[in-house]
């Protein structure tokens, strides 16, 4: 290491240092402050949580591919609670769920950050003086608000590029194939590393028709990869290879866009991103990126950085994708092939958030080429990008939203109130929820028989039908949302909408309801949790017991029993 490297290289260890600080930081609030924490509520709180509470509690972590869950449904399988061997059902195993859930966190952004850095400094920003590109963007590619319970199939995506493209340089090491070994066991394959395991596919294909080069080692380790992730989730291979009866997913209708729904849709995910995968990029990567474009065309030089050309393509190729794959004129062939219904193949829009940060790391560089002005310019987007990150902590944008706390969600003590009211053992009746999520109950032990799950058996999905079937009629939204989807097997009132969530201040009221209590009760059903009150609940087979009002709960709880 000649003397400028060595200089340059202490001012990046600083660098790394500030950069760990502010993670540190931006990770703290949830370890201070435990359940009082605001964190995400959609396909997180709302359903995941409660998820590896339930399979904890069920002692079925390690049951047979025909075991049940009793708690959700009469007997939700087991299979749709996905493989004993994932990290995070492990850590809920080990540790409270609050506790195991800040655990997680901690685990993803700081393998974000160096799974980012790595490929970063190996193969795209290798110049000693660039530093400060590669720090910031590893950490602002940290702190992206991604899916919590996605582990690292997005954020762990550049880790497995560096290995990979390591790899493919015939210089891989223990390393790498570690890395390659240990990633399936904390990531999804359906739900990120399907589509980077075939963008990876495609790459070696392109060597193979452009290089004539075969490189088995590459080919290899995409293999070891894939086949890990098949054995991981052997109960999901076994589902598809062997069904025992149709599940939910079969109704499944994806193709609903008209075509000019579809260029919209296309420009804003775009711009704007998507709730599971987002990056935050529309005030200043997305900006930047245009000016490098514009920079290359007034310097006439595009052939000579084809690298960021094709990431600054394939990121829009990646929103268009998304979008069209709804398009209405895809159904014909989705109703023939029902896996295309079945399986979100929409989904490789999850590259978008390595890509685009990719492409940030990279337009910057280009920029950073030009001079003193042009570094202190990237610098200033580089920061602000961080400061925005950070501004989009949960416990900030959740407080400042008016989310409840990870405390007032479950609510535990108020349904412990409930549960010593009703004075039965739990497993003994079953129950439903109006105005709020079932995976509440779910959470505090109660057996339900609505739920929100990837998919279930559609026998079930049709005998549900049945008790919502009135509600349903008076809302063709609602209607088109169940039975084309279904996912949310929720009991739906047309006079609340889609809304899952109405919170103890809400003055909200349902005055007709026309449930069908008999098929209800069919299913078992005893109670009925409304955060709302019902005015003609006594028409409807319904009677008023009592209400529960908890300080620390975001619901009023009024309880209904079915007569």
């Amino acid at each position: 290491m000649n003397v400028e490297t060595a200089k340059y290289w202490m001012k990046e260890k600083k660098l790394l240092l500030i950069a760990a600080i502010i993670l540190i930081v931006f990770l703290a609030p949830m370890f201070i402050l435990g359940e009082n924490s605001h964190i995400r509520v959609h396909d997180n709180m709302d359903s995941n949580i409660a998820w590896y509470k339930v399979m904890k509690e069920s002692g079925e972590l390690f049951g047979p591919i025909n075991a049940t869950i009793p708690q959700i449904i009469n007997g939700l399988p087991r299979n749709a609670f996905g493989t004993e061997f994932s990290g995070i059902q492990w850590l809920y195993e080990m540790f409270p769920p609050m506790v195991a859930y800040g655990i997680s966190q901690a685990l993803i952004r700081i393998f974000a950050f160096i799974g980012m850095y790595l490929l970063l400094r190996r193969h795209f920003i290798k110049a000693d003086d660039a530093y400060p590109i590669r720090v910031w963007v590893s950490l602002a590619f940290a702190l992206t608000p991604v899916w919590p319970s996605g582990m690292l199939s997005t954020l762990g995506q550049p880790l497995a590029l560096w290995a990979f493209l390591t790899i493919r340089e015939r210089k891989g090491t223990w390393k790498e194939w570690l890395t390659l070994t240990l990633l399936p066991f904390y990531s999804s394959f359906v739900l990120g590393f399907f589509f980077f395991l075939v963008a990876m596919g495609l790459l070696w294909l392109r060597d193979l028709i452009v290089k004539r080069d075969w490189n088995f080692k590459f080919l290899g380790s995409i293999a070891f990869m894939t086949l890990l992730f098949l054995g991981i989730e052997y109960r999901l291979v076994y589902s598809l290879v062997f069904p025992t009866e149709p599940t939910s997913r079969d109704e499944f209708v994806s193709s609903t866009l008209g075509f000019w729904h579809c260029i919209r849709l296309t420009f804003k995910n775009y711009f704007l991103g998507h709730t599971h995968v987002m990056t935050l990029h529309t005030l200043v990567i997305v900006p930047l990126s245009f000016i490098v474009i514009w920079k290359l065309w007034k310097e006439k030089i595009f052939r000579t950085e084809k690298r960021y050309i094709q990431i600054f393509i394939l990121n829009f190729v990646l929103s268009l994708w998304y979008a069209f794959w709804f398009y209405i004129g895809w159904e014909p062939l989705k109703e023939r092939i029902s896996l295309l219904n079945t399986f979100n193949f929409a989904r490789f829009h999850f590259l978008r958030p390595l890509i685009i940060y990719m492409m940030f790391a990279v337009g910057s560089y280009i920029l950073w080429k030009y001079g003193r002005n042009w570094r202190e310019f990237v610098k200033v987007c580089l920061i602000m990008q961080i400061i925005i990150l950070c501004a989009c902590n949960p416990e900030i944008y959740y407080r400042v939203a008016g989310s409840p706390s990870f405390k007032q969600f479950y609510a535990v003590h108020e349904f412990k109130e409930i549960s010593d009211y009703i004075g039965k053992p739990k497993d003994s009746y079953r129950v439903a929820s109006i105005g709020l999520h079932p995976a509440i109950a779910q959470y505090n032990g109660f057996y339900t028989i609505d739920t929100y799950n990837n998919f279930y058996p559609l026998s079930y999905k049709h005998q549900f039908r049945k008790i919502i079937a009135g509600e349903l009629d008076k809302s063709p939204s609602l209607q088109d949302y169940f039975d084309t989807w279904g996912g949310r097997c929720y009991l739906f009132v047309a006079e609340l909408g889609k809304k899952y969530d109405f919170r103890k201040d809400s003055k909200k009221k349902i005055h007709h309801l026309d449930l069908n209590i008999n098929a209800f009760k069919k299913l078992g059903g005893k109670y009925i949790f409304s955060s709302v009150p019902i005015l003609n609940a006594e028409q409807d087979g319904l009677h008023f017991l009592k209400s529960f009002d908890d300080k620390d709960a975001a619901w009023k709880i009024y309880l209904y029993e079915a007569k």
